[in-house]
């Protein structure tokens, strides 16, 4: 990298055809359609993504199958050791995945930093299955002289599909812990960023996981299909809006399998008039508009309570207004554009409705320019005041750097408003107050909430919540829950005579 920040590294220019993943092997799809995979900043063809059939689908899923009996009888402190070695071969690729994934999705390359260090925690999880696999033991459970056990089980194939805001992340969510714990694993990446995951899949080789181990296979709705109904996928989950989340569920469901779908989101993010905005402001405005507002645990609403409304949205307007945008490169570049100029435009119809609704525009991102980059899918940070909760801009996932500012008298109204929301993925407070804190989140129907900090990720040890039509199943992904996903747990009752 060049020692001035402003120049960009010299990149790759296109990635080819991408391959599928299978026994170990890079293999040539035979699919008949592909799509180009554009960079959204420049908006030029970087690679082709095959689009598997149902056939394609049916190779990958048996292969998968046909290595489950050997792998699950492998134990478990062998089955982490290709974990260790992949770990490794993360740290030392960090930097270079990070630039794939900014070329591919176009977020800044410290996002894309941050979610490929994500990756890697979750590897580290996986490591420790041997401890986190263990079952329960009680002597004489059931009577004198009779004990009785739980041990956990793998349960056969899995497989997740992947959505695009984190090309490198999601996936790790899912398949370290359900290979660990002695499962074989299909990835489908999302068809809009498919180059990380395969540059992932070269160190996934290199790490040595047995053939038909871990598998990738590219494609789009036909192909997730295929892999919703075949009958031997035993679990799949899920990252993305909620209309598709709630297919996944449902057709997933009716074809016996376990799902997990992490879906949509409306986060409300609530300002008490205590709040320390000089510590707060920073972290508020990475929530809203970091990733560019593509994140399920991006702010969407911002909700201020009681007096200082005014000289918070004053400062919260300008903070905005400084935020640089550019190709995701460069170092001093802070917002990047969003996934495709097919996504502006339904972002942009969106602030146009709110404008038509009678919405006041505070920012106005609809036109940003960037320099070096008029092809590019950009949207500004864009703030819309004077909104009333049932306006469309209010209540729907937009998926981009668009806020709206509602104002409350109370913490209690704050509350009823977050609560009224269909979406419960996140919520956040900001306050000096332990009793508004506790209030809110003993309180707030949401999955994962943030106390002074607007973006509540939690760590791979932690399940990933979300509550109400942010999420359909009964296991979150990450932590215990995946391992309870992935598993299933035998009772032993034993007598000796």
């Amino acid at each position: 990298m060049s020692d001035n920040p402003h120049l960009l590294p010299e990149v790759k220019k296109h990635y080819g055809r991408i391959t599928n993943f299978v026994n170990n092997e890079f293999v040539e799809s035979d699919a008949e359609r592909h799509l180009d995979v554009t960079n959204p900043a420049t908006n030029e063809t970087i690679a082709q993504v095959p689009l598997a059939t149902a056939e394609e689908v049916d190779r990958v899923v048996q292969a998968a199958a046909e290595a489950f009996e050997e792998w699950r009888e492998t134990p478990p402190h062998y089955r982490t050791q290709p974990f260790y070695r992949l770990k490794v071969l993360m740290e030392k690729n960090y930097e270079e995945i990070a630039r794939v994934l900014v070329q591919e999705h176009g977020k800044v390359i410290d996002e894309a930093r941050g979610s490929v260090r994500r990756a890697i925690d979750n590897i580290e999880f996986a490591c420790s299955i041997p401890s986190l696999m263990m079952g329960e033991t009680l002597e004489d459970g059931a009577a004198a002289g009779i004990d009785e056990e739980v041990i956990r089980q793998p349960v056969g194939v899995f497989a997740c599909v992947a959505p695009f805001n984190f090309p490198a992340m999601v996936p790790f969510w899912f398949w370290p812990a359900a290979v660990a714990c002695g499962n074989t694993y299909v990835v489908k990446p999302s068809e809009q960023v498919p180059i990380t995951q395969n540059y992932i899949f070269r160190l996934i080789q290199e790490a040595g996981f047995p053939d038909g181990v871990v598998n990738m296979v590219n494609g789009d709705k036909e192909t997730v299909t295929a892999l919703l109904t075949h009958p031997l996928i035993r679990g799949i989950s899920f990252v993305g809006s909620t209309p598709v989340g709630r297919i996944i569920y449902d057709t997933g469901s009716t074809h016996h399998k376990r799902v997990q779908c992490q879906a949509g989101a409306k986060n409300y993010v609530t300002v008490m008039p205590d709040a320390n905005l000089d510590a707060c402001l920073p972290n508020m405005i990475s929530s809203f508009f970091g990733n560019t507002g593509q994140r399920c645990l991006a702010g969407a609403n911002l909700v201020l309570v009681g007096d200082g409304a005014n000289r918070m949205v004053e400062r919260f307007v300008e903070a905005a207004r400084r935020i640089r945008m550019g190709y995701g490169l460069d170092e001093t570049v802070q917002m990047g554009p969003v996934i495709s100029h097919r996504s502006r435009q339904r972002i942009l119809g969106f602030i146009e409705q709110g404008l038509a609704q009678g919405g006041k525009l505070l920012l106005d991102g609809r036109n940003p320019k960037v320099e070096g980059y008029a092809e590019g899918a950009f949207v500004g940070p864009t703030i819309f005041d004077q909104v009333t909760p049932d306006m469309p801009i209010v209540k729907e996932e937009i998926f981009g750097p668009v806020v709206t500012i509602l104002r409350v008298k109370s913490l209690a109204e704050a509350i009823d408003l977050v609560n009224g929301s269909p979406y419960g993925n996140a919520s956040s407070i900001y306050t000096t107050s332990g009793k508004a804190a506790r209030q809110y989140r003993y309180r707030v129907n949401a999955g994962n909430i943030g106390v002074n900090l607007g973006i509540a990720a939690p760590m791979a040890f932690f399940p990933f919540g979300g509550q109400k039509d942010s999420f359909f199943g009964d296991l979150h992904g990450q932590a215990k829950d995946g391992i309870n996903f992935c598993t299933d747990r035998k009772v032993v009752i034993t007598r000796w005579v």
